[in-house]
């Protein structure tokens, strides 16, 4: 039986992403925990999260999770979801800056860089966007191209490479909805949240073994 593990930091409605997993898991076992090594053990690993990134990252660090956290994203089928992608990044602008776990190269910047002061479109971007596909992957398997998804977000992923852009959505001006390489796969968009589109793409997590 295939085990996940949902990170487990305290930030973010961990049980909702746990409940969608289970509803499409076809018995895998799904746990939410901050044990590191239960972590370790699991087949793949969810990293959710909402809030800031200082506090995100602060959490992290008093778990002692940030190795673990950098130890099974080089080895497992590993899904970022919204904090939990941004924070892959190198460093977030948010709350006056703060370095991240560094596991893509790239910052995390806030939408005014790409909206400018007299915009009338509302910070934070909240609500249903499409996304289209930037590259072919195993998890856009039976979505299609410029899908809807739900997002909640005042800051965006500024990967550092075009190639690291796995999806594009557009606030103002496009920006990156999805990062990843090799077995990452980030999404700023909350799956458990996008009906069809997310539950998709959730059981197409559960059956990637974390090649492209």
């Amino acid at each position: 039986m295939s085990s996940i593990a949902v990170i487990d930091y305290g930030m973010g409605n961990l049980r909702s992403v746990a409940k969608a997993l289970q509803h499409v898991g076809g018995g895998a076992r799904v746990s939410v925990t901050s044990d590191a090594e239960e972590i370790r053990r699991a087949d793949r690993v969810v990293f959710p999260g909402q809030g800031a990134a200082r506090d995100c990252m602060a959490e992290l660090h008093r778990l002692e999770l940030v190795e673990v956290i950098r130890e099974v994203a080089a080895e497992k089928p590993f899904l970022g979801v919204c904090m939990g992608m941004q924070v892959l990044l190198d460093r977030s602008e948010e709350g006056g800056g703060v370095d991240c776990l560094g596991l893509l190269p790239g910052q995390v910047r806030h939408f005014r860089h790409i909206l400018g002061a007299h915009s009338a479109l509302k910070v934070p971007h909240m609500g249903w966007n499409r996304v289209a596909q930037a590259a072919r992957h195993p998890l856009w398997a039976g979505i299609e191209d410029r899908s809807w998804f739900y997002f909640v977000h005042s800051y965006f992923a500024d990967p550092a490479t075009p190639e690291l852009t796995l999806g594009r959505s557009d606030y103002g001006a496009p920006f990156s909805a999805v990062i990843g390489r090799e077995n990452i796969f980030a999404a700023q968009f909350h799956p458990e949240k996008s009906q069809h589109a997310g539950l998709t793409l959730l059981g197409n997590f559960l059956r990637w073994d974390g090649t492209v």
